[in-house]
């Protein structure tokens, strides 16, 4: 992990419409993620966890401040502009794996690349690659009902990975998942990171699960306390 920072949000606000009242998320949250780094964030229901994982995606805007992307102001972009950063930096690992029942695993993790330029054989070969590295290219012909919950998330984190994104997004990864099924997931995250150079931003409520990161962010009525983990 260097020290350069790949995310930067500086006095980012978030405010949302309930019921006729201005609901606030966040007021002036700063946070700063280097590359290379993995950060567990944690914090009770209703913190604003997934809230923020979205605006580090692009998915949500922030009502004010900041959010800089390697040096793009991401929250500025348009939203054709925005889709196409996405689509190229940001890979997305949810709690339920989203997988299209119809289609086998490799096509599942093609998705992400039929509205590119590449070729079909430059495809297929970066879905290869992606299932290697999860370590499921035997199952590339399987369709998810043939597949267990953690074979399928890690057909999800392949699709995550296959269009090669600086950084991962991961939404409560191992929520639906064993212990013995949720340490392979977590470390398969460790692999991507350590050996792979990804970025990760992992939300989750299992303290277990958050000693895989290199570090703990805890959000709570809008503001950070960071605790170091140990080696």
């Amino acid at each position: 992990m260097t020290s350069d920072p790949l995310i930067r949000l500086s006095g980012v606000s978030k405010r949302f419409m309930k019921a006729k009242q201005s609901l606030t998320i966040f007021e002036h949250l700063d946070m700063t993620i280097p590359r290379g780094d993995f950060v567990a964030i944690m914090g009770p229901s209703g913190s604003g966890k997934t809230t923020l994982l979205n605006m580090l995606g692009g998915i949500d805007r922030p009502t004010g401040g900041e959010i800089q992307f390697d040096g793009t102001r991401i929250d500025r972009l348009g939203e054709g502009k925005l889709a196409a950063w996405r689509a190229s930096n940001v890979g997305f690992i949810f709690q339920f794996y989203n997988l299209m029942p119809m289609l086998t695993a490799a096509q599942n993790v093609e998705v992400p690349l039929l509205l590119t330029n590449l070729s079909t054989k430059a495809r297929r070969d970066r879905v290869k690659t992606a299932l290697t590295v999860v370590e499921l290219a035997d199952r590339m012909g399987h369709k998810p009902a043939e597949l267990s919950g953690g074979q399928q998330q890690r057909v999800a984190i392949a699709r995550a990975i296959v269009s090669d994104p600086k950084l991962l997004l991961c939404d409560e990864p191992t929520g639906d998942l064993d212990r013995e099924t949720a340490v392979q997931i977590l470390s398969t995250l460790q692999l991507l990171n350590k050996d792979f150079g990804k970025t990760i931003v992992m939300v989750t409520h299992d303290p277990e699960a958050a000693k895989y990161a290199k570090r703990v962010l805890h959000l709570d009525k809008g503001h950070f306390v960071e605790k170091e983990l140990a080696a």
